[in-house]
């Protein structure tokens, strides 16, 4: 169900963090003070190559199921091919990359034998997995290999139809951190007075000139022209938002954090919505650097771009999230009408959740609200589409968002997030899979925003 259009207040809302609490980021900060803090690396998870890149197949069944549908991240769409053997679908990585993982998940129409196979040249290709006794449905499958091009290839089918996947999907350890050309010079970053020097970055691809970006912290409203720089003092449970265009302007997002004198906790969000591009790169005196954010290839893209990649990504359900309050924000599913009591989408996850033994509004499944408050292993489950797996595999990347219900807005954003971390719910922190980030002595803070 499609709303009015309509444009946000043009002052954003205050209040209290919404990526977990503003509690647990004052007890990690005291924590912090009193405890030297050890470095850690960012998660290390394989990316998904495949989504959204070129398909192409031997045959189709029909127009209805192209190639492109087993890589478009929409699990209530698939490629489906003629009813004979053999048949294969493949995709283009774009360039040469290490695979290490390929989940396929299997309509009822799967394969009996087939093969993984890649290619650098989509002539010449290498079999990196092969079966004669599939059983369909769901198969995460590890290989090793290398190649642009990854094609799975059906030689004997399993029923009188064709070969049918929802979705193709190739893992590797990519690139999608930004290269030190895209945070520029950090030679001329003054030293911290107090607790940290943030210095904001203009990368709105000239969209807009230094002079109409601003951030505004604590009272203090500036464009980067005049003052791309804040000696940040400690505070507590703080925002620091940024605009493009104008002060107070309807393009708007902001940062989060607790800073105490020796220690920086803080993340970008996406829990209420998206509003700018947004990514930020700590560096810690030991050494310690670490990127959250939106990645390199959506700061690249426009605006629109991204906004059109949300739309055709999710399920139709979530499609409203990008014209609510289009053209400024995509909001988070829960503070849409469509997923609150009387919308359409009112009980999306309710059956979901009771066989679960949870018995939760939609809109607070989202939000982690309510009863799930309490519950943050249960609500980032739920989310996910893991509540009913064993706890061992609730905290395996590779099992999130793999059927529906779960909450594909978040989904987005965690596929085109630096090393796949964001946050997209409340307890997205759940097995490490936010865009948190916490060290002790932190000398200086990047921040970029896109357009």
């Amino acid at each position: 169900m499609q709303t009015s259009p309509s444009a946000p207040a043009t002052r954003p809302p205050t209040g209290v963090l919404r990526t977990r609490t503003a509690l647990g980021l004052v007890i990690a900060l005291l924590v912090a003070c009193v405890a030297a803090l050890t470095p850690t690396s960012a998660h290390a998870a394989d990316q998904l190559l495949s989504q959204g890149r070129p398909a192409t197949a031997s045959s189709t069944e029909n127009g209805s199921f192209p190639a492109t549908a087993a890589v478009d991240g929409n699990p209530d769409t698939r490629w489906s091919s003629a009813f004979a053997d053999p048949q294969w679908v493949q995709v283009d990585l774009g360039s040469v990359q290490q695979i290490t993982r390929v989940t396929l998940n299997w309509e009822a129409a799967y394969a009996k034998a087939y093969q993984i196979q890649t290619s650098t040249d989509a002539n010449n290709w290498t079999t990196v997995y092969s079966t004669t006794t599939a059983t369909g449905g769901t198969q995460n499958l590890g290989v090793t290999g290398s190649g642009r091009y990854v094609r799975v290839s059906g030689t004997v089918r399993a029923t009188p139809y064709g070969y049918s996947l929802w979705e193709f999907q190739v893992y590797g350890p990519g690139s999608t951190t930004p290269p030190d050309s895209f945070w520029g010079s950090t030679s001329d970053i003054p030293p911290a007075s107090n607790a940290v020097e943030v210095k904001i970055l203009n990368r709105t691809n000239g969209k807009y000139p230094d002079s109409q970006v601003y951030w505004s912290f604590n009272g203090q409203v500036h464009s980067i022209a005049e003052q791309p720089y804040l000696d940040m003092p400690a505070n507590s449970a703080g925002r620091m938002y940024f605009y493009l265009g104008s002060p107070n302007g309807p393009y708007y997002d902001f940062i989060e954090f607790t800073v105490g004198n020796n220690v920086f906790n803080g993340n970008t969000t996406r829990v209420d919505a998206f509003g700018l591009k947004l990514a930020m790169r700590l560096h810690a005196k030991d050494g310690y650097d670490v990127e959250v954010g939106e990645n390199r290839q959506t700061f690249a893209e426009d605006r629109a771009t991204t906004i059109q990649r949300f739309t055709d990504a999710v399920p139709d359900q979530f499609k409203v999230l990008a014209r609510t309050q289009a053209p400024y924000r995509i909001i988070a599913p829960g503070s849409d009408p469509s997923f609150r009591t009387g919308g359409v989408n009112a009980n999306y996850f309710t059956s979901y959740a009771q066989s679960v033994g949870v018995n939760a509004a939609t809109s607070d499944i989202f939000g982690c609200a309510a009863s799930l408050a309490a519950n943050p292993d249960m609500c980032a489950a739920l989310n996910r589409h893991v509540a009913t797996l064993p706890a061992s595999q609730q905290s395996d990347p590779a099992q999130y968002y793999k059927a529906a219900p779960a909450n594909y807005y978040a989904k987005f954003w965690h596929d085109n997030a630096i090393n796949h971390l964001a946050y997209g719910f409340p307890y997205d922190d759940v097995a490490g899979q936010s865009s948190f980030v916490s060290h002790g002595n932190p000398q200086w803070l990047l921040v970029a925003v896109g357009w």
